[in-house]
Formats: C-alpha cells, structure tokens, sequence
C-alpha cells in the first residue's frame, strides 16, 4: 500500500481496533513512517452505508451561525487583498450554511456534494454539483475551500490536484482536517472522537498536508489551529468515550441522533461531560498555543 500522501510504502500499525460508533465495526489506522499519515483499513467498498440520517441528522445543529461567521471571517483574512467578494467552491458543503452565509456577503458560490446534504443545500438555493468535474464551467475560483472533508476521499491527494486547476492564479484554497499529531489524538489514541472511522479514510498530521500540498503545487501561507467548538468537543467526547462502552454517547444526544444506550448512561454522560467543561477550555487554549490543537487549518496558494 503506497501513502496517499508522499508515496512511501513504509506503513505501520497505529491503532487497532477502532469503534465505528454508528455500525460497531472495528477498523485499523496504519501510518506512514515518511510523512505520518494515517489511513483507515480495511476501506470498505460502499461508504454509502456509513453516511445517512445517521451521520448528517442534526449535524452542527447548535453551533452552526458561529462555524459559518468564523469560517467567513477567516477566509476574509485570507482573501484581504482582493477589493471584494469572487468566486467561490465550497467541496463538500454539506447543508450549505458556510455558502449561504457567503453569499449574503458577496460571494458567487457553487458547492459539491452527494446524497441527502445535497439536497439539504438545494433547498436554501445553493448551486450544488455532483462532482469537481460538474464546477469547470462555473470557474475559475477565487477561493476554494474544504471544511473536513478531504479526509472523507478515497483519493485526497487526486482531489486537490483536480480543484488546484480550477483555482485562480491569485485564489486561495483552504483545507481544515483533524490533527493527527495533535494533543488530542495524543491523549485518547484509538477512542480520539475525531477518528471517525471509516468515514474518515486519512488522518493528517502537518506534515503529511504540508507535503501532499507542496507535490501538489501548492504553498501553504498560514497555518491555524484550532476551530473552537470542534477543539473543545473533541476534548470532551474524547474523554466520555475512555469511561463508557458505547462511544459518542454525548455527541449522539446533542445531535439528536438515535440514542445507543439507556437513559441512565446518557445522563451521566451529560453530568460528566458539564463537570469536564472547564478542563476541555483549559485544554484547548494549550493545544491551540502550541500549534497542537484539535484541527489543522491550511491556507495555501499556488507555488
């Protein structure tokens, strides 16, 4: 098996015996010793059975006006030099928020997406396509972006060098991925809540983005580390799922997804989840300091 990432066929072990929490799977992480990636095995042949109500229902349901204004805010950090809104390609927008906050700033979107998120974002009137292949005619980008979802691709390496070609010589492309090498993943290993196995086929540290990035022609300008909610939830959960047999029990009920366990467990994992509160800030403002934090942000632009 050759890394995604740099190529090397040097892989190791990394975790064993990771829980799908939505199908109670096991699944494996080996790493890349060149560059550190990470990859789900055994890849299952249909990942449309790991997705559905069960993943997207209520997905970000409590958060979602904050997500999109700081990711609004930090891609106009990014894009501080044009004299204004262009085009932008959200790839894998999901239920559209993020493309419909930017539109009402300017923005002339176009998202990708399949399945019932597709849907979600056709309602509320964004233009949403099937495939990278299905944008070209809507471009070239002015900005490109990819919140948490280059980790989903069978390919992620193909993928940026396919959007790389429809970005603008001057455009921006940001990449937002868990951090594999993060304090995080550090700390809880195998039970780290931002694995999600096998919906996630790749964990990246630094390194292996910075290196896919670069042989992909791309030159990263500015790194972030931390998107806030995802950081301290990560914390939390993380910490649920060393102390319960069911992972997930506490992201599960905010979500409104199908509950996995009693009342009894859930409950308790909201009275633990509320008593770890203060220690998950704590946490998460290190992590963030040290450049280790939960989440790795790349804003790159052409080489």
């Amino acid at each position: 098996m050759e890394c995604n990432a740099c190529g090397a066929t040097s892989l190791a072990p990394r975790f064993d015996h990771v829980r799908d929490p939505q199908s109670t799977e096991h699944f494996q992480i080996v790493r890349c010793e060149a560059c550190g990636l990470g990859r789900t095995t055994p890849e299952p042949e249909d990942l449309s059975a790991y997705y559905g109500p069960a993943y997207y229902g209520g997905r970000h349901s409590f958060t979602a006006r904050y997500c999109t204004a700081r990711r609004l805010r930090l891609l106009g950090q990014a894009t501080r030099k044009r004299t204004g809104p262009g085009k932008l390609l959200d790839i894998g927008c999901g239920d559209g928020s993020f493309l419909n906050g930017a539109k009402d700033v300017g923005w002339e979107v176009t998202g990708t997406e399949i399945g019932g998120a597709a849907e979600l974002s056709k309602k509320i009137g964004i233009d949403v396509r099937d495939s990278l292949d299905d944008t070209q005619e809507r471009g070239p980008f002015d900005a490109i972006t990819m919140w948490h979802t280059l980790e989903h691709f069978r390919d992620p390496r193909a993928i940026v060098e396919a959007a790389k070609r429809q970005l603008a010589p001057d455009g921006v492309f940001v990449i937002a991925v868990p951090d594999a090498a993060g304090f995080q993943a550090k700390v809880f290993g195998g039970k780290w809540f931002h694995l999600d196995v096998p919906r996630h086929l790749f964990h990246f540290t630094r390194d292996s983005l910075d290196g896919m990035l670069r042989r992909t022609g791309l030159a990263v300008e500015r790194w972030h580390h931390q998107e806030l909610e995802l950081d301290l939830f990560g914390w939390l959960q993380s910490a649920l799922n060393t102390v319960f047999p069911q992972p997930n029990l506490l992201f599960q009920s905010l979500t409104g997804k199908p509950p996995l366990a009693g009342p009894t467990q859930i409950a308790l994992s909201y009275a633990l989840g509320t008593a770890l509160g203060p220690a998950a800030v704590a946490a998460t403002a290190v992590g963030t300091l040290a450049g280790r934090g939960g989440t790795l942000i790349a804003v790159s632009r052409l080489g």
